[in-house]
């Protein structure tokens, strides 16, 4: 098992930018995937992006590709999402996840999950 905490969200304006942390304590995070999703108010969690253990593969969601980027540092036991150009929909919990099957979509894949951090953004 492996612990996670993020951190880093905020309240902001619309065009503006959050990097947001994923700490990660307990057993080896090099050999998890790692996985970001959120949850609006009344909306399903959803995917957002994706990270293969290594930091080599990444997948995102379309509603965020060119915009956000996954990132990790396995010597820093640390995942992280730069938000860019964030509008008023991407208002909600964000949470880090994290799995030891290839880093995927479903929620099912990932069996750690941290308590997540919010992020408000205003028009």
């Amino acid at each position: 098992q492996v612990q996670l905490v993020e951190s880093g969200g905020g309240l902001v304006q619309a065009g503006d930018s959050l990097r947001l942390s994923c700490a990660a304590s307990g057993r080896a995070f090099s050999t998890y995937a790692m996985g970001w999703f959120r949850q609006a108010p009344g909306k399903a969690r959803e995917f957002v992006a994706a990270v293969s253990w290594s930091g080599g593969r990444t997948d995102y969601a379309d509603s965020v590709k060119g915009r956000f980027t996954i990132s990790r540092d396995n010597a820093k036991k640390t995942g992280y999402l730069q938000t860019n150009s964030l509008k008023p929909e991407d208002r909600a919990v964000y949470y880090c996840a994290a799995g030891l099957t290839p880093y995927g979509r479903s929620r099912t894949e990932y069996d750690n999950w941290g308590q997540g951090t919010q992020v408000t953004v205003s028009s």
